[in-house]
């Protein structure tokens, strides 16, 4: 085993006697069998972050053996923003098939000021802009545009994102041939479209393309004289980062957006995601702090209502929510599970996609505090809702909850769970 894993586990033993625990003591605290901690303390099984912080709250060890196991990342490092100026081609086939093709944004420019959406039946259909009528075009893409959004709660993300593109594509070059106003109006209703298709993206597991597609909202935004959406893309790739299990690179981005002259609404974001980085580190103190700031900021937010809301939309109280989320990171589970039950219970019902990700999280916080049969319940009840959106992001939970219920294999519960659990993950990869 590595030296980590060694060290980690002379020190969890020493920290355990100290206190003046025994084996079965300190697991039945931190829901973990006597046999897994003893090959945890003898070097003989590799302990994981959670828990690390597990041991850290019942040990009061501030952080002490969290800092003692690397968080491994899930995939390399993140790629670097694409500045090319491409643009996508999409094509739509009679059978209701579509396909994405790279195309130079000059080579646009030269066949004129034309949507870039082409039929593969025959000869490209030119989308000519309309003349006048373009805020009657604004407010019909902005009631479009929430519609889109339902969808994303109710389907997987790859059946919204090409729809979201051709729209991204169409709006901008609406934008080209429409008055100074109606222009302006046009592309930051673009560049809100393009930050969604980059939020399908990931939800599709393609961090590049979600890089890609939040960059282009950020150059759709500017040239709407919206400079604020920069930093929000920063926001975004610290969400990216902690997916990937960078805490590192996440805090960074988040502070670099914190401590910008963003709209307060981007700000309070950037805090929440720096909260979640500092409690992946076993930071209470400054998890905390920035979990205030983010309230404080977002309760500060004057956004246009007439643009759609940056961020998440069906979370009556997302600061509450990121507290719960942040307090099992901590390893205080069952803190986390009594805030996440009330506040999972206000998300709306035709919210299926956002249900999805709070109750597999609500149903991991009851798994790590020991309360297996209503972990197993809740996960039963998602469980339908994680198979219709399709969700990377929502199954990288499930895969956590499958290995925290996988301690538990014995349990009447979790027997009967694993057949859907395990259909489930296959289904979904």
């Amino acid at each position: 085993m590595p030296q980590e894993s060694r060290e980690f586990g002379r020190e969890l033993r020493r920290m355990r006697m100290a206190a003046g625990l025994s084996l079965q003591q300190l697991g039945q605290r931190v829901h973990y069998s006597k046999s897994q901690l003893s090959k945890v303390e003898r070097g003989l099984k590799r302990p994981t972050p959670e828990l690390a912080r597990l041991c850290d709250t019942v040990l009061d060890a501030r952080s002490a053996l969290t800092r003692l196991v690397p968080v491994p990342r899930s995939q390399p490092q993140l790629p670097a923003p694409e500045n090319d100026d491409e643009v996508w081609l999409m094509q739509l086939r009679k059978d209701g098939s579509s396909s994405f093709q790279p195309m130079k944004r000059r080579d646009v420019i030269a066949a004129g000021a034309a949507s870039v959406l082409t039929m593969s039946s025959g000869a490209p259909q030119i989308l000519s802009p309309v003349p006048g009528g373009a805020e009657t075009l604004v407010e019909a893409s902005r009631m479009l545009f929430d519609q889109f959004r339902r969808l994303g709660q109710v389907s997987g993300p790859a059946s919204v994102l090409p729809p979201l593109i051709a729209q991204t594509h169409s709006l901008e070059q609406f934008a080209v041939a429409s008055a100074p106003r109606a222009r302006r109006d046009l592309l930051l209703l673009a560049s809100r479209y393009a930050e969604y298709a980059g939020w399908m993206a990931q939800e599709c597991g393609d961090d590049k393309a979600a890089i890609w597609w939040t960059e282009r909202a950020v150059q759709l935004a500017a040239a709407g004289k919206d400079t604020g959406l920069a930093a929000y893309a920063q926001v975004r790739r610290s969400l990216i980062s902690l997916y990937r299990g960078d805490a590192d690179d996440a805090a960074q981005l988040a502070g670099h957006a914190l401590r910008s002259d963003a709209p307060s609404r981007i700000r309070g974001l950037a805090a929440q995601h720096l909260a979640q980085a500092r409690a992946v580190e076993g930071d209470y103190d400054a998890c905390m702090r920035s979990l205030d700031q983010a309230r404080d900021l977002l309760e500060r937010d004057s956004a246009d209502p007439s643009q759609p809301v940056l961020g998440a939309s069906h979370v009556p109280d997302v600061v509450s929510m990121f507290t719960g989320w942040c307090l099992y990171d901590l390893g205080r589970p069952r803190d986390a599970a009594v805030l996440l039950d009330t506040e999972t219970a206000r998300v709306p019902a035709h919210a299926f996609r956002t249900r999805a990700r709070y109750g597999v999280r609500r149903a991991l916080a009851h798994a790590a505090a020991g309360d297996v049969e209503h972990a197993c319940a809740i996960t039963a009840e998602v469980l339908p809702s994680v198979r219709l959106t399709h969700s990377s992001t929502i199954r990288a939970d499930l895969r956590r909850l499958s290995r925290t219920l996988g301690r538990h294999a014995g349990h009447r519960s979790v027997r009967a769970l694993v057949p859907d659990l395990t259909d489930v993950l296959s289904s979904t990869s």
